[in-house]
């Protein structure tokens, strides 16, 4: 699989609008930017606490043989598939902004890392979605971290946007509903496409 089409999805998945964007954004509403931007080194954090677990998780497992190897990503591509439908058939509501309350920048930081370190939808994301980028003929765990770094990276980035753009967004409510209804359905299709290519793609041994 091509680092193009890795960043591709990389990039289509971390614009999705979800728990972590809704956060970052209720936060900046709560305390100002600062406590958004450390809200945002926050989750990223927690992040890489995921994208660690994975690699060894998964090095093991892929390491056993590689019949493993392709059942992990048959599961994968499985798991992404189901993601793709449940956003395409999600409600709107689920996209609302939950309020909070203002509590310093270094609690921001803080909430922002058990917040995205106990998100097992994290977890289960990058279990299913690093996989299916790496070449098993190589070093597992340097791969995996990579990639799975990239996407943090990503994420965090467009976690940053979002603070930047929290009070223009706030202001149209309806606005913002609509933006966030068409990204989600956009990044459904595209998760869609992407786990059933994946599922149907040849299998190295």
């Amino acid at each position: 699989m091509s680092f193009l089409a890795f960043l591709l999805a990389a990039v289509v998945l971390a614009v999705t609008p979800g728990p972590g964007i809704a956060y970052v954004v209720a936060r900046t509403a709560a305390g100002g930017r600062s406590e958004g931007l450390a809200s945002c080194l926050g989750t990223g954090a927690g992040g890489m606490l995921h994208v660690l677990a994975a690699a060894l998780g998964l090095s093991l497992i892929i390491a056993q043989s590689a019949v493993a190897f392709n059942l992990v990503k048959y599961l994968g591509a499985a798991y992404l598939i189901y993601l793709g439908i449940r956003l395409l058939l999600g409600r709107d509501q689920d996209l609302a902004v939950k309020p909070v309350v203002a509590q310093g920048v270094r609690r921001a930081l803080f909430e922002g890392v058990v917040v995205e370190a106990l998100n097992v939808k994290t977890a289960l994301f990058f279990l299913a979605f690093l996989p299916q980028f790496v070449s098993p003929g190589e070093s597992l765990v340097p791969q995996l971290v990579l990639l799975g770094s990239i996407c943090v990276a990503l994420n965090t980035l467009v976690d940053v946007l979002a603070v930047f753009a929290a009070d223009r967004l706030l202001k149209s409510e309806v606005a913002r509903a609509a933006r966030a209804r068409l990204l989600t359905r956009v990044s459904g299709v595209t998760m869609l496409g992407l786990g059933a290519y994946l599922a149907l793609a040849r299998r190295e041994v």
